[in-house]
């Protein structure tokens, strides 16, 4: 599965090795004046210094950087599961088992996908930086959690588009509010599912089958929270029991069900996002799919989610994904039918307008010496 690369990768300023990385990544995360954590300040001095040609002494620092800038990546309840390592010229990408949801998400499909988002988000980073990459998917078939090889192999002027998505990357989150009466629009969409077709592909679900995705989705959820193990899954990582700096907060849970014919994620309690009197009548819903339903297509997915919604944020559309009828397999074939049989299906997208005020926060990040490093 994986493919030899055409370019020699460029040499690291004085051939530094993972091994000493740790002084960059405490040049870049300084805790702030007052003890503040370094996730909001620091990643904005990140993010800030991608969207301009790179003034990091070395590729070794660009490259701690663009990982660091992963940390933003969408990923299943906020559980991060992935693992960097940055040697000469090259960022390795590892599955960490340890924050997959063993349950929930036994085969790994969505961690995967998810990994494939940050995957997606680095090299965004890169690029936007000024280098030119090559990425290599799966490359040691002995291990298969070590799901991609990123080598960089020259300086470049970053693309208008590169830039855009970098400021993307730092606007993104999550929005489980009902979305509002404005609808999407046609060209919107479009740019929407053009982004995700270098990885995978979008399908637009008409009006009459909605009720059909609802119900699904509604069926999945139900199958979910009469599981006592899913439930206490749910319940680690979810609210204020949840690990440090990762899970979902009470902040980004609605504080009641939202009035929509698609569920989202019901976490069996009420949180402290305030939904308002909204209904998600003029939502687009599509579903995101691949040919196969393998390792190599989930990372891809993830890729396509987070080229999807890198562009549906720079466009001003709320992205939210719906995973619960992927993690049922009843509901899933549900899913397969919705798409005429064309491809398997990865997850559910629910496009709109939000309203700009009120947004939910960020959800809190990990700091990147825990997913960086050896």
């Amino acid at each position: 599965m994986a493919r030899a690369l055409p370019h020699q990768p460029v040499a690291a300023a004085g051939s530094r090795t993972r091994r000493d990385l740790r002084p960059s990544l405490q040049a870049a995360f300084t805790r702030q004046p007052g003890g503040r954590p370094e996730g909001t300040q620091a990643m904005s001095h990140i993010f800030a210094a991608a969207a301009v040609p790179p003034t990091v002494p070395d590729v070794t620092d660009a490259l701690a950087h663009a990982a660091a800038a992963a940390t933003r990546a969408p990923s299943i309840h906020n559980t991060q599961p992935w693992r960097w390592q940055v040697g000469d010229a090259c960022l390795d990408l590892y599955l960490d088992r340890r924050r997959q949801l063993d349950h929930t998400d036994p085969l790994a499909r969505l961690a995967i996908l998810s990994c494939g988002a940050a995957l997606h988000h680095a090299r965004t980073a890169l690029t936007g930086g000024g280098w030119r990459v090559e990425v290599v998917e799966f490359p040691d078939p002995a291990d298969p959690d070590h799901l991609a090889h990123i080598s960089v192999y020259d300086r470049a002027s970053a693309s208008p588009e590169a830039l855009r998505r970098v400021r993307a990357m730092r606007e993104r989150h999550t929005d489980r509010r009902p979305v509002t009466a404005t609808p999407v629009g046609g060209d919107v969409l479009l740019a929407v599912t053009v982004a995700a077709e270098e990885y995978g592909w979008l399908r637009e679900l008409p009006r009459d089958r909605v009720v059909e995705l609802g119900s699904a989705m509604t069926y999945a959820q139900r199958a979910e929270v009469d599981d006592d193990r899913w439930r206490a899954e749910l319940a680690y990582w979810a609210g204020g029991t949840r690990p440090d700096r990762a899970g979902v907060p009470d902040a980004a849970i609605p504080d009641r069900p939202t009035q929509t014919a698609v569920p989202s994620r019901d976490f069996g309690y009420p949180g402290a996002l305030a939904v308002g009197t909204g209904h998600d009548l003029n939502a687009t819903y599509a579903i995101l799919y691949g040919p196969e339903d393998t390792p190599v297509d989930w990372l891809r997915a993830g890729q396509a989610l987070s080229a999807a919604w890198l562009t549906a944020t720079e466009l001003g559309v709320s992205l939210l994904p719906m995973s619960a009828a992927v993690e049922v397999p009843a509901a899933r074939l549900v899913l397969r039918r919705l798409l005429s049989g064309i491809g398997q299906p990865y997850l559910v997208l629910r496009l709109g307008i939000a309203d700009p005020a009120a947004v939910p926060p960020t959800t809190p990040r990990l700091d990147p010496q825990q997913i960086i490093g050896d």
